[in-house]
């Protein structure tokens, strides 16, 4: 992505190897291998997500008809979303704003505090280590919203 950004400049597509000519043997595969990717990748992240709506739902009994009901919800809910966005890279920039900094900045720092709190004997250093963890983990809230905003200004 990032050669390509430097080949076509601002007038980069959100996906770039739609810059590139349809005639591009090359880009051609290219297309067809993220395809592909796409097409296998998506099942497994799917069910990760079903699971854990059904997770935070608490639902107990996970019969056929639930699951089925809940995959047909959620694939609406998912085509309805990429009908309505005009461009992928607002979903990138969104997802890597929200997501990006939660894994880089929000989750170690809760899960450092979580560790510190569960230790009988934790140390100063490590409770003050604590605190500058969760400074880390505002900031990176912050640039995270900060990021989303700017994401959905993109788009309005």
């Amino acid at each position: 992505a990032s050669l390509g950004f430097l080949t076509f400049g601002a007038h980069s597509s959100g996906l770039i190897l739609n810059n590139y000519s349809v005639r591009d043997t090359l880009m051609g595969i290219s297309r067809l291998a993220v395809a592909l990717s796409i097409v296998f990748s998506y099942p497994l992240a799917f069910v990760g997500a079903r699971d854990g709506v059904l997770d935070l739902l608490q639902v107990q009994n996970r019969t056929p008809t639930v699951l089925n009901g809940l995959t047909v919800g959620l694939l609406a809910a998912v085509t309805a979303a990429a009908l309505s966005i005009p461009d992928v890279s607002f979903v990138l920039a969104f997802a890597g704003s929200t997501l990006g900094n939660a894994l880089i900045y929000i989750f170690p720092a809760l899960m450092w505090r979580g560790a510190v709190r569960k230790q009988p004997n934790s140390t100063t250093g490590q409770r003050r280590e604590v605190k500058l963890a969760m400074m880390s983990a505002f900031a990176g809230l912050g640039m995270g919203i900060m990021g989303a905003i700017k994401a959905v200004q993109s788009i309005l």
